[in-house]
C-alpha cells in the first residue's frame, strides 16, 4: 500500500517532505488538502489526521504522522537513507540542526510570511513591531549559518542531509515574505547550489511557486 502525503502544494513543510521522498527515491500519493479554502480545519481532518489542523501529515497504513521533520525521519527510516547522517556523531549533528531549524530560525521566518503576506491576502492590518522583533531573531540566526556555512556546501558533512533540507524551507517564500538573506552571501551561495545540484528541490520549489502566483491572482493580490 502506497503511503499518502497530505497537504497543500504550496507549503514549504510539504516541500520538505516531498523533496526528501523523491531524493530518497519512496513514492508518496499526493492527496491535496488546500489550506486557503481551510480543509485543513474541518472536524474530520482533526479527528482523523492532525488535531492541530495542520498540515503535512502522513499515512501509512495504521500509522498517522504529522510534522514534516518527524515524517521525514520515519521515511529515511524505512530506506536507511544517508540524509540522517552516516555516521554517529553526523546523525545528531543533522539532529542538532533540525531542532536549531525549527526553534531559531523558521519559527521567525514563519511570523514574518504571516505578517507580510497572510495578512495582506486577508486584508489585515500588520504589526510592524512584531515584524521587527522576528526580522532581529533571523538576522540574529542567519550570521550564525553565514559563519557556519563558510567553505561549506552542505550544513554537515559533504553530502545533502535534513539539516539541509529543513533549513532551506524559508526560501521557498523568501521573495514574497522578504526575508532579510541577502546581506548574507554565504548563506545565498549555499541555497544557490541546493536549487543547482538538486532537481527535487527545483522542481517542488516550481511547485509551491505556481501555487502561489496562481492563487495570488485569482484573489486580486499583488505582493
Amino acid at each position: 500500500m502506497t503511503m499518502k502525503i497530505y497537504g497543500d502544494p504550496g507549503s514549504g513543510s510539504l516541500r520538505r517532505v516531498t523533496t526528501a521522498a523523491k531524493i530518497m527515491g519512496i513514492e508518496l500519493e499526493r492527496v491535496n488538502v488546500d489550506l486557503f479554502k481551510g480543509e485543513s480545519q474541518t472536524d474530520e481532518f482533526k479527528s482523523r489526521l492532525n488535531p492541530h489542523g495542520l498540515t503535512p501529515v502522513l499515512e501509512d497504513g495504521d500509522t498517522i504522522l504529522y510534522e514534516a521533520s518527524a515524517i521525514n525521519l520515519y521515511l529515511a527510516d524505512k530506506v536507511n537513507s544517508p540524509l540522517v547522517g552516516t555516521t554517529q556523531e553526523g546523525r545528531f549533528q543533522v539532529l542538532q540542526w533540525m531542532f536549531w531549524s525549527g526553534e531559531q530560525w523558521r519559527t521567525f521566518t514563519t511570523t514574518i510570511f504571516d505578517e507580510r503576506v497572510g495578512k495582506t491576502i486577508m486584508n489585515l492590518p500588520k504589526d510592524e513591531a512584531l515584524i521587527a522583533f522576528a526580522e532581529g531573531k533571523i538576522r540574529a540566526a542567519a550570521k550564525v549559518l553565514d559563519k557556519h556555512l563558510e567553505g561549506r556546501k552542505f550544513m554537515v558533512g559533504d553530502a545533502l542531509t535534513f539539516a539541509d533540507i529543513d533549513i532551506a524551507a524559508p526560501f521557498s517564500q523568501v521573495d514574497r515574505a522578504k526575508f532579510p538573506f541577502g546581506d548574507y552571501l554565504n548563506l545565498i551561495a549555499w541555497h544557490d547550489n541546493l536549487l543547482q545540484s538538486f532537481p527535487a528541490w527545483a522542481e517542488t520549489k516550481a511547485e509551491v511557486d505556481n501555487r502561489f502566483d496562481t492563487f495570488l491572482a485569482s484573489v486580486g493580490v499583488k505582493l
